[in-house]
């Protein structure tokens, strides 16, 4: 994953761990001063919660144990690569747009980040900009020239 997505992860482990664990602390304790459990749907709602945050914890530390941080500003080249972003153009319709190829937790559309598992991130991998790409799109078979590839 690239820095930001790493730092962007443990801001989350963080708050997850110093707010949201204690809230949640707080609120099954005072949903059990109400009194009979079996009824309390206060207790039910932040034992749910409970067991959410604590899930997202673990998940949290094993990504973040086993990730590598990979800075695209200090890679290099003319082919595409993990942390590139790509300029392409749609041969079809001739449409410019950009990615930037990052880790799975890292993947926002919205924002031109494509994570590195997704078919338009494979087929460029490894290719240099002038090449041609064909993608299996949702809309059919596309054809990708690669304009340009910048870290």
């Amino acid at each position: 994953m690239t820095l930001e997505g790493f730092d962007r992860l443990t801001a989350e482990l963080k708050h997850l761990k110093t707010v949201a664990r204690p809230d949640v602390i707080s609120a099954i304790a005072e949903a059990r001063a109400h009194g009979d459990l079996s009824e309390n749907a206060e207790y039910h709602a932040a034992r749910d919660r409970q067991s959410f945050i604590e899930g997202r914890i673990g998940e949290l530390e094993d990504k973040l144990s086993r990730s590598e941080v990979i800075d695209p500003t200090k890679l290099s080249g003319d082919r595409v690569k993990f942390g590139a972003t790509v300029k392409v153009v749609d041969e079809e319709t001739d449409e410019e747009t950009s990615y930037q190829i990052v880790g799975v937790d890292e993947a926002d559309l919205k924002i031109g980040r494509i994570s590195v598992t997704s078919p338009m991130a494979r087929a460029l991998i490894n290719k240099a900009a002038g090449e041609t790409v064909e993608v299996a799109t949702p809309k059919g078979r596309r054809s990708y020239e690669i304009l340009a590839v910048r870290f």
